[in-house]
């Protein structure tokens, strides 16, 4: 059983920036696709972006290209996802999931085995 952990999170100022971490306990990431989401409070979960094992990335969801970047460090087996220019509206917990098809990426939740408990982000004044 793959355990995620993400980290980074917390209270930014609006056009700050966070630079959030997704981890596994047991098994490193590197045999995995990983992909960030968010959900807003009473809302579907939103994918963000994807990378795969051999760094390919997708991002999903066009208003926040250029803002969010994913990247992965297979030396370290970590996920990142670099949140800059923040808005009031970024405010969301930030999840990270995993998928045992390292090749694939996909937008939709059902298709990752794995998830982390998430980490909040707060973007306000």
């Amino acid at each position: 059983q793959l355990q995620l952990v993400e980290s980074g999170g917390g209270l930014v100022q609006p056009g700050g920036s966070l630079r959030l971490s997704c981890v596994a306990s047991e098994s490193p990431l590197n045999y995995y696709s990983i992909a960030w989401f968010r959900q807003p409070p009473g809302k579907e979960r939103e994918p963000i972006s994807c990378v795969t094992v051999d760094g390919r990335i997708t991002d999903f969801t066009d208003s926040l290209k250029g803002r969010f970047t994913i990247s992965r460090d297979n030396a370290k087996s970590t996920v990142y996802l670099q949140l800059n220019a923040l808005k009031p509206e970024d405010t969301n917990i930030y999840y990270c999931a995993a998928n045992r098809i390292s090749t694939y990426c996909s937008r939709a939740g059902f298709d990752y085995d794995y998830w982390g408990q998430g980490t909040q982000v707060t973007v306000s004044s």
